[in-house]
């Protein structure tokens, strides 16, 4: 038993490193890509807005299409690596080119800058997907027993929080304004290290990483087709009640890190550009300082005791009522203590999302025989990118009519100052309603995931007795 659990760690920490590849490059282009070109490069809100809509349509096609290759796919690396391989260093690539635009050399014209914004954010996507499908998959496929998964998302868990805290604290210390077109030279300075961070966490992940195991080695053979792969997830009934949930979640993940560089510098007041962007990053490091004490003390026991299920119920509803101050509070030390609040349920969601899906993956294969990580994930990933247009929908919605469509920092009004606050508190309120509602008729809990746990037992004895 030590040495299963030794190995599981050991694992696990492999495998913790290409989850923090894949973290710092969404975190970051979350964070950061709207306020860059909002602000910095100086794009109008609606083009912007535009531009992720056709996005959108773009990652309708792009992230199931990716798992269904990934399910398909049958080489002596097994499925999932070979792509981790072709997408890992054109990622790096590009989490440095999507901070360095035309205007970066002397190219001031819109036009042009507004076209390598369409475009850049369209080829990120293709590799981070190509990446994150594929290196997500393997989680479940890798940590099969409730135990190993336990251990296996604890280990990880800190992991991605290092991650995430690289991509919300280190631009402060690097970027001196993030809302200052002086900074581009800045951003680019950061883009060239999470370049090479995300390159080096990745190719530790190649060599330490988990590998495909044996008795799904076969499974390509049985994988469906395109169509039919994205009929076969929507099909299931718990991963339909998830999808809604899981939406509303990453609304709140996107929204809340897109819009606080804005919240801070003219709703706390934090108008020094000397302070605002370090504000920014030590508030956002106070929900992680508090999930890291959370993560482990309060939701992996509450998870064993009552189920990833009801866990995520109060999850959300701590998230709930931890939204609500932001609609109110008028100085960066208030910020400090609400956003401390926030981390609990933050961390509860970031716990539990991945073990919900991956019971969902289980309860397929009980079903069908076959494990489709990728083509679950690649679904799973369109209805995320889903929760990024509705992002800048509202945000688009929001400055236009509150006449911000441009930015402009010295016309911010008392109506600028309320839509910011509303796409801080209010939409992600409304979101966190909608996901209470959604998981309290998720119906993959309690005697029912019990009696699919049996049955994966049996169906994976059985098919390590063939190989």
């Amino acid at each position: 038993m030590g040495g299963e659990e030794s190995s599981t760690g050991k694992r696990a920490v492999g495998y913790s490193f290409g989850q923090v590849a894949d973290l710092i490059s969404y975190q970051t282009f979350t964070f950061l890509i709207f306020t860059f070109y909002f602000t910095v490069v100086g794009l109008n809100v609606i083009y912007i807005s535009i531009g992720f809509i056709i996005w959108s349509f773009w990652n309708s096609l792009n992230d199931p299409m990716l798992g269904f290759l990934s399910d398909r796919t049958h080489t002596r690396w097994g499925r999932r690596l070979p792509y981790v391989m072709l997408a890992l260093i054109p990622l790096g690539i590009i989490m440095f080119l999507l901070f360095f635009p035309p205007m970066s050399y002397g190219i001031t014209d819109m036009t042009t800058n507004l076209i390598y914004f369409f475009i850049i954010i369209i080829v990120f996507e293709l590799f981070y997907t190509m990446f994150s499908l594929n290196v997500t998959s393997l989680f479940p496929e890798s940590f099969i027993t409730e135990e190993e998964r336990t251990k296996a998302n604890n280990i990880r868990q800190l992991f991605g929080l290092c991650g995430l805290i690289f991509a919300f604290v280190l631009p402060g210390f690097i970027i001196s304004d993030l809302s200052d077109p002086n900074s581009i030279m800045e951003y680019a300075l950061f883009g060239a290290i999470v370049m090479i961070v995300v390159v080096l966490c990745g190719l530790i992940f190649l060599k330490f990483g988990p590998k495909e195991k044996q008795e799904f080695q076969q499974d390509y053979k049985d994988a469906p087709g395109f169509f039919g792969s994205i009929k076969m997830c929507v099909q299931s009934k718990s991963f339909r009640w998830f999808i809604p949930c899981i939406i509303a979640t990453w609304f709140i993940f996107g929204m809340v890190p897109t819009m606080i560089p804005l919240y801070v510098k003219f709703v706390l007041g934090e108008k020094d550009s000397l302070k605002d962007s370090l504000m920014v990053s030590l508030i956002m490091g106070m929900v992680f300082i508090s999930a890291a004490i959370f993560m482990t003390i309060l939701w992996n026991p509450v998870v064993r005791k009552i189920g990833p299920r009801k866990a995520w119920l109060i999850s959300m509803t701590i998230f709930l009522i931890s939204m609500i101050p932001l609609m109110f509070i008028t100085d960066v030390w208030q910020g400090f203590i609400v956003f401390f609040f926030m981390g609990v349920g933050f961390s509860g969601s970031m716990y539990i999302i991945d073990l919900i899906i991956a019971d969902i993956i289980d309860e397929d294969e009980v079903k069908t025989g076959l494990r489709r990580e990728a083509g679950f994930y690649g679904v799973n990933a369109l209805f995320l990118r889903l929760s990024t247009v509705l992002i800048f929908i509202c945000i688009g919605l929001v400055f236009t009519n509150v006449g911000w469509a441009v930015y402009e920092p010295e016309n911010v009004t008392p109506a600028v100052i309320f839509g910011i606050r509303a796409l801080m508190s209010i939409f992600p309120a409304i979101a966190l309603v909608i996901g209470i509602i959604v998981i309290y008729k998720y119906p993959l809990d309690g005697e029912r995931l019990r009696q699919v746990k049996e049955d994966l037992q049996k169906l994976h004895d059985e098919k390590r007795s063939k190989v």
